[in-house]
C-alpha cells in the first residue's frame, strides 16, 4: 500500500520536534514547514546514493536555512545514510554528537557543506554549481550530471551576500542551481513586515533567475514547480509558500516554531493534528521503508555512473582530479631555478603572478579569478581563460566587486571537489569577505586567498585602503594559514605550501611595491618551518630581529648598523606564526633564543608580536591608521626605517 506523502512528511516533523524538544534547544519551526517540499525532493528528484556519500556524481543539497538543521538530520536517517543514527538524532545538539546545532560538513558525510551564517549557503552552493558545469565542460555527461539544490528562508534572501551570489549565478547562466525558498514570512522578531516590503522575486528576475511559485504543502503543486525550473536553462528561484511549524496547531504560523522547542503539551497536541501515533524518536515500518526506497533509486544510477566510468577513456585523469592531489610540476621547478639565475626585484604580487603562470600550466585544477582587480592582484595567467555560461572550460572567474559572494563561491568549489580555487583582492577587504574566510577555515577547506597591497606599502590610496589590523586579525582565526612572504623566492615557496594543504585555507598577504631578493637558495623550503634564521650575526650575536614580508629588507638593513656598532644581530624572516608555531621547541629555541633582544618589524599593529619579543623585546610597526602619501613618505613617516629603528635598539642594548 502506498502510504500518504503527508504521512512520510510528517516523519521529518516528528523527529524536528522531538530532538529540539530532547535537547530543550533548536529550530523546529523550519523543518517542520518544509517537510512536505524536502518529501518530494528527494522522493522524486534529488540523485544520491546513502551507501555513498561522496559519490562524485551525486547531487548536492545544501541547507543554506542551517538553522533548521533537524530536517537535514531527519531526511539523511530517513533516506538511509548510515549516520545519524536514531542515537546521534536523540543526542541533537549535545557534546560529541555529529547532529550539532547547525550542520556541520565534517561531522556527517551527508551535509556537503557547513551553514548556519545565513545566505552563505546558498553563495557556497553558486560555487558548487560552477563547479559542476566546468567539470561537465571537461568530461561530458557521462561522468559529470548532477544538480545543486537549496533550502533557504527569508534571512538567507535578505542577506547582502545573497545579491553578491544570485548576480554572479544569473551571470553566469547557471541553471542547475535550484533554490528552494521557505516563504514563511516570519523571522525570530516576529513577521517579515517588520523589516522588509521588497519584491524578492523581481530581484531575482532582475539578475536572469528563472522564478516559480508553489503551495509548499501541495506535493502536486511543489512538482509543478520543480518540473518548471528543470525545464528552463537559467538558475531558478523556487517560492515555496509554507507555514512554519505546521502541524502544530497553537504555534504554527508564528515566530514562536522558529528557534525553541514547543513544549510538551503542543507536541501531543501537534501529533493528535497530525496523526502521528508513534511515540518519540519511533520511524513506523512502513515509513522508514518508504524512505529507504528513496535512496534505493539513487544506488541504481550510481552503479551504472559506475559502468560508464569504468569505460570511459577519461576515467584516469578524472580520478586524479577527484583525489584532489595537486603537485607542482616541470614549469614551477624551472621557475625556482630562474629565480636563483636571475633574482629579479619585483612586488610579491607580481611574483605570485609569475609562480601561478609556472603553477597553472602544471595543475589543471587551478581555477582563480579576482574581485574585479586582476590588474592588481595579477591572478590571470596565460594558461587561464575566462570561464563564462558560454565556456565553462574556462579556469578565470571575472567575480565583479562581490568579495564575500567571491571567497563563499570558492569554498562551494573546494567542497564540489575536482578544482583548487583561488581569488584576490586587496587585503584591506579580507573584511569584506571575513564570514567566508571562516567557513573556509572551520570547514577545513583548500582554498588560497590572494591578498595585495599589503601595509601603507600601497601609498597614495590612504588609510581606507592601508591595512594595519589585519595580519594579526586573521593570524588569530583558528586553522588560517597566513603567509607574508619578503622576495620572489619565499612567494614560490608559499604558493607551493598552500598547494599541499589538504585540510586548511591559505591566505598570501602580498605587496604593491617591488621588493629586493632577500633568498638566493631554493634547495629547501625554509618557509615551510614559518620562521628561519635568514642571516645570522656576524659579531657575538645581541639582537635577533624578526621581520615579515617587505620589513624583511628593512630588517637586514638594521641588521648591517648594528653590525657596524660591534651588535650582532640575526635576521628571522616570520613568513608564518602559524607553521613557525607548529614547529618543535628546539626549532623555536634556536631561532628565538632566550639570550637575546628580540625585536619584531612590521608594517601593521604591533598587537600580538610580544608573544614572540617577551615583554621586555621592542616592536616595530603602527598602532595608528595609515595616511596618503608616497611610499617612501610614509614608512619615513611611521618611523619604519633603518635610520629611526637602530638606534632605539642600541639604547635598548645600552649603547
Amino acid at each position: 500500500m502506498t502510504l500518504p506523502e503527508r504521512q512520510l512528511a510528517n516523519a521529518i516533523r516528528a523527529l524536528a520536534m522531538d530532538a529540539v524538544q530532547a535537547a530543550n534547544s533548536g529550530h523546529p519551526g523550519m523543518p517542520m514547514g518544509m517537510a512536505d517540499v524536502a518529501t518530494v525532493l528527494y522522493s522524486d528528484y534529488l540523485k544520491f546514493d546513502p551507501s555513498d556519500p561522496k559519490w562524485a556524481d551525486r547531487d548536492r543539497f545544501v541547507l543554506s536555512a542551517g538553522h533548521g538543521s533537524m530536517l537535514a538530520y531527519a531526511t539523511l536517517h530517513l533516506a538511509g545514510y548510515a549516520r545519524p543514527t536514531i542515537d546521534d538524532i536523540r543526542n541533537f545538539r549535545q557534546l560529541h554528537s555529529p547532529c550539532a546545532g547547525h550542520p556541520e560538513n565534517f561531522e556527517l558525510a551527508g551535509v556537503e557543506t557547513t551553514t548556519g551564517p545565513l545566505g552563505q549557503g546558498l553563495a557556497t552552493a553558486v560555487g558548487m554549481a560552477i563547479a559542476e558545469r566546468h567539470l561537465n565542460a571537461l568530461y561530458g555527461d557521462e561522468l559529470v550530471d548532477h544538480r545543486t539544490w537549496v533550502i533557504a528562508g527569508d534571512g538567507c534572501l535578505m542577506e547582502g551576500i545573497n545579491h553578491e551570489a544570485i548576480g554572479l549565478a544569473g551571470h553566469l547562466g547557471l541553471g542547475r542551481l535550484i533554490v528552494l525558498w521557505d516563504d514563511n514570512k516570519i523571522t525570530i522578531d516576529g513577521s517579515t513586515d517588520l523589516s522588509t516590503s521588497e519584491d524578492v522575486k523581481a530581484r531575482y528576475a532582475a539578475t536572469g533567475w528563472h522564478v516559480e511559485s508553489c503551495d509548499g504543502h501541495d506535493p502536486a503543486d511543489i512538482r509543478r514547480a520543480i518540473d518548471a525550473a528543470l525545464a528552463d536553462s537559467r538558475p531558478s528561484l523556487v517560492a515555496c509558500r509554507t507555514i512554519i511549524g505546521f502541524g502544530a496547531p497553537n504555534k504554527q504560523g508564528t515566530s514562536a516554531t522558529h528557534g525553541a522547542p514547543l513544549g510538551a503539551e503542543e507536541i501531543a497536541a501537534a501529533r493528535t493534528a497530525l496523526g502521528w501515533a508513534a511515540d518519540p524518536f519511533v520511524i513506523p515500518a512502513d515509513v522508514a521503508a518508504a524512505w529507504a526506497a528513496f535512496g534505493d533509486k539513487g544506488k541504481k544510477l550510481h552503479a551504472d555512473w559506475n559502468d560508464r566510468l569504468a569505460n570511459s577513456e577519461k576515467k584516469s585523469d578524472f580520478n586524479n582530479r577527484l583525489s584532489g592531489k595537486v603537485v607542482p610540476g616541470d614549469a614551477f621547478k624551472a621557475y625556482l631555478d630562474g629565480l636563483v639565475a636571475e633574482p629579479p626585484k619585483v612586488a610579491t604580487r607580481k611574483a605570485s603572478e609569475n609562480t601561478l603562470t609556472a603553477l597553472t600550466a602544471d595543475i589543471a585544477s587551478l581555477i582563480g579569478g579576482s574581485a574585479d582587480l586582476t590588474g592588481s592582484n595579477n591572478t590571470k595567467t596565460s594558461s587561464t581563460k575566462a570561464l563564462t555560461k558560454e565556456d565553462y572550460s574556462g579556469r578565470y572567474i571575472y567575480y565583479g566587486i562581490r568579495e564575500f559572494g567571491m571567497a563563499a563561491a570558492m569554498n562551494g568549489m573546494a567542497l564540489h571537489g575536482g578544482v583548487v580555487p583561488y581569488g584576490g583582492t586587496f587585503l584591506v577587504f579580507a573584511d569584506y569577505c571575513r564570514a567566508a574566510i571562516r567557513l573556509s577555515a572551520l570547514q577545513r577547506q583548500r582554498v588560497v586567498y590572494v591578498m595585495t597591497h599589503d601595509s601603507i606599502g600601497l601609498g597614495e590610496d590612504g588609510p581606507t585602503h592601508q591595512p594595519i589590523e589585519h595580519l594579526q586579525s586573521l593570524r588569530a582565526m583558528p586553522n588560517l594559514l597566513v603567509m607574508r612572504p619578503a622576495d620572489a623566492v619565499e612567494t614560490a615557496e608559499c604558493w607551493a605550501l598552500a598547494l599541499a594543504q589538504q585540510d586548511r585555507p591559505s591566505l598570501l598577504a602580498l605587496t604593491r611595491q617591488n621588493l629586493p631578493p632577500v633568498r638566493h637558495d631554493v634547495t629547501k623550503n625554509l618557509c615551510a618551518k614559518g620562521g628561519y634564521r635568514l642571516r645570522a650575526a656576524s659579531a657575538a650575536r645581541k639582537v635577533v630581529l624578526v621581520a615579515t614580508g617587505s620589513e624583511v629588507s628593512l630588517a637586514l638593513e638594521v641588521a648591517d648598523k648594528l653590525e657596524a656598532a660591534g651588535q650582532g644581530a640575526d635576521v628571522v624572516s616570520m613568513v608564518s606564526t602559524q607553521l613557525f608555531d607548529e614547529q618543535d621547541a628546539a626549532w623555536q629555541a634556536d631561532i628565538l633564543p632566550d639570550d637575546a633582544l628580540i625585536v619584531s618589524i612590521e608594517a601593521g599593529t604591533t598587537f600580538g608580536w610580544e608573544r614572540y619579543t617577551g615583554r621586555h623585546g621592542l616592536r616595530f610597526g603602527i598602532d595608528s591608521f595609515g595616511a596618503s602619501a608616497p611610499i617612501e613618505d610614509l614608512f619615513k613617516h611611521f618611523g619604519l626605517t633603518a635610520d629611526a629603528i637602530a638606534p632605539q635598539i642600541l639604547a635598548k642594548l645600552g649603547n
